[in-house]
């Protein structure tokens, strides 16, 4: 097979269930078909390695993950002056990219308000050297922007041009549309789970479980009158560390409703069976989840700090809750919206809204960029 172009794909680390990891995935997938060869370098992989993709899992040193990405990006930097590419490709901020895929927040608006020392440490030095890499205004990178709320952020703490920045659609895979029995597919799941047809099912899907907001859901849930929290259950569907918010469950009560599943490949057949989709993160770029549980007629509610918040606002497909955030705003638009009448038009609005809306095309524009880049 004639290869087109040689692309250096590069990730600190890849499982499974992670959101810029599945975003890393589909865009090398699409890649693939176009024929053109990927070439992985990353820290750390777990689970299978797809048909076409050659990884290298770079030996990297440190005991904090700060000192483990820097080592990384030295190491990175090795082998690509060992090998020459058409584009080197980053999913996290690095040295050496011509392309930037940003799934992360800025972290220098993000420590805005810390203090003189936290600003001396290793840990903050070491992120600030590794996104000032990317984005400072003498960067010649190309930015592949999956959140417009972060271009201003960028631009005000590193003077980035802003024809750097390019906006890429939502990148939802079309299996989150609600299937066609999707009365079935809800009756089997929740049998399957021994929940009952008419049980509330409050569904949380990311990893990082701190981040996601997880302590916010589980205080939610318990305070819920006592007759709806009887009958409403908390899955949440990823990995992360499960112990604090387990113990947080134990001591407000609520143990018996909260259920860790761990990462899933069949996500959409919870979207299809929950009640509710709720993401009260602390921060996040994008919330991809947020548009996969409209498309597949799930109502949302969400934390307006999300990137993708304002789609559930325009389409009218569930809540935000304002910031500052208050847990006490939470808990009440989380019992409004599990005993709303407005339930089936939340369902609907968000079904309308994907339907004449590109929430598919990411991998596709990307692709189409890196191309252009490299001038294949």
């Amino acid at each position: 097979m004639c290869v087109k172009c040689k692309f250096a794909f590069c990730l600190f680390k890849y499982f499974p269930f992670g959101g810029l990891q599945r975003g890393f995935l589909r865009l090398a997938e699409v890649c693939l078909t176009r024929g053109h060869q990927i070439d992985v370098y990353t820290g750390s992989w777990q689970g299978e390695i797809p048909p076409g993709l050659r990884v290298s899992v770079l030996p990297v040193m440190g005991l904090t993950n700060h000192r483990r990405c820097q080592s990384y990006a030295g190491r990175l930097k090795r082998c690509l002056k060992e090998r020459p590419y058409d584009a080197v490709v980053g999913f996290n901020k690095m040295p050496g990219l011509d392309v930037y895929f940003a799934s992360d927040t800025c972290f220098a608006a993000r420590i805005g308000g810390r203090s003189v020392l936290y600003r001396l440490t290793g840990r903050c030095r070491g992120y600030l050297r590794l996104e000032r890499a990317v984005f400072d205004k003498q960067s010649n990178t190309e930015i592949l922007l999956i959140s417009e709320n972060e271009k201003e952020r960028f631009m005000d703490c590193y003077g980035t041009p802003e024809h750097r920045f390019h906006l890429l659609p939502p990148g939802v895979d079309r299996d989150r549309l609600a299937p066609r029995d999707a009365a079935g597919v809800r009756e089997t799941l929740r049998s399957e789970l021994l929940i009952g047809p008419d049980q509330n099912i409050v569904l949380m899907v990311g990893s990082d479980f701190r981040r996601k907001g997880v302590d916010r859901a589980v205080r939610g849930i318990a305070s819920l009158p006592p007759d709806l929290c009887a009958e409403t259950i908390l899955l949440i569907l990823g990995e992360g560390k499960e112990g604090p918010f387990k113990r947080l469950a134990r001591r407000l009560g609520i143990s018996e409703k909260v259920r860790f599943l761990g990462g899933r490949k069949d996500v959409p057949l919870f979207l299809t069976a929950a009640d509710v989709l709720l993401h009260p993160a602390y921060e996040e770029n994008t919330g991809t989840v947020l548009i996969e549980a409209m498309a597949s007629g799930l109502p949302v509610l969400a934390t307006d700090v999300c990137g993708y918040g304002y789609h559930i606002e325009r389409a009218g497909a569930g809540q935000l809750v304002p910031s500052p955030f208050e847990q006490a705003s939470l808990n009440r638009l989380l019992i409004s919206m599990l005993t709303s009448d407005k339930k089936y038009q939340w369902q609907a609005n968000g079904r309308a809204y994907v339907s004449r809306t590109d929430v598919f095309g990411r991998a596709k524009q990307a692709a189409d960029f890196i191309e252009q880049v490299a001038a294949c």
